[in-house]
Formats: C-alpha cells, structure tokens, sequence
C-alpha cells in the first residue's frame, strides 16, 4: 500500500494572483501594491482618512515622454482639507515607493471609506475597583444592579 505524497497547498494569494490584477488593472493599477501597502506608503496618519480610488492615467502621445498619473483618493469628508494640504508629501511618498514620477497630482473625492479598522473594545475595569465602588453603593439592594452600577462607577473613573 502506497502512502500519499506530501500536500502541496498553495495560498489563496496565489491563487487569486490573476483575478485581482485584473480588478486593479481595471482602476489603473499597475501594481496592487499601492492599495494594499496603503498605510505604509502613506504613513498611518493620512492612511487613517484617506485611501486610494484609482489611478487616471494620460493618453500615450506617439513620441511624447508618458505624463504622470492622477491619483484619485477617497478622502472623508472632514479630512478633505487636511489632505489636500498634505498633497506634496503625498506625492512624493507614493513616488518613493514607485522609485519613478509616476504620480504628477492628487485629485479627491469626498466619502466614506470602504474599509474601517474595528474599534477598539475598552478593557473591562480591574477587580478591585470594581469592588471598592461596590463598597461605596451599599444602600443599592439588587445585587446585579449594585454589580453594574461598580463597573459603571470604575470605567468612568478610569477615563
């Protein structure tokens, strides 16, 4: 009896390699790299508020140098200002990262972002807080009502 070959498995990414060059493509995107590293191209501050939509890129001209992208990013609509005054360290981060002048400016649209990082879920206040609030409210006879007003109690004075 013959035993099985080792798995070969691959990873999702490869296999996926081709479906999401063409989406990108699609959106100008030479490489999917700009999307993905968004945050570390762009640094976590401007990442925060702003990703890229696409890229438009000029029509070749037949003997003319290839002029530099526009690069559309989704801007929330409180930040667009902030953005669009950090447009030159922009520019030039994304350029870096290119290694070429591939982006010449920076136009913005103003709506939500598509993807959101999750908040932040606030760690429950420690025990002995909790506890001593607990001590605190002894004229309160139920005692899940006393246990919810000390946790109350000890993560507002944590704040």
């Amino acid at each position: 009896m013959s035993r099985p070959g080792p798995i070969s498995a691959k990873p999702l990414s490869i296999l996926l390699d081709d479906v999401f060059a063409e989406a990108y493509a699609k959106q100008g995107f030479a490489a999917r790299e700009l999307v993905t590293r968004w945050a570390q191209i762009a640094g976590p501050e401007i990442a925060a508020h702003a990703e890229p939509l696409k890229m438009q890129w000029p029509r070749p001209v037949e003997g003319q140098p290839q002029e530099p992208a526009t690069l559309v990013l989704r801007v929330e609509g409180p930040m667009a200002l902030e953005i669009q005054h950090s447009a030159d360290v922009i520019l030039e981060r994304v350029n870096r990262f290119f290694g070429w002048n591939a982006v010449g400016s920076l136009t913005i649209r103003q709506a939500p972002l598509s993807r959101r990082s999750r908040p932040v879920r606030p760690r429950p206040p420690d025990a002995k807080t909790v506890a001593r609030e607990a001590a605190n409210l002894a004229a309160v006879e139920d005692d899940d009502l006393r246990a919810a007003l000390a946790r109350l109690g000890a993560s507002i004075k944590r704040n």
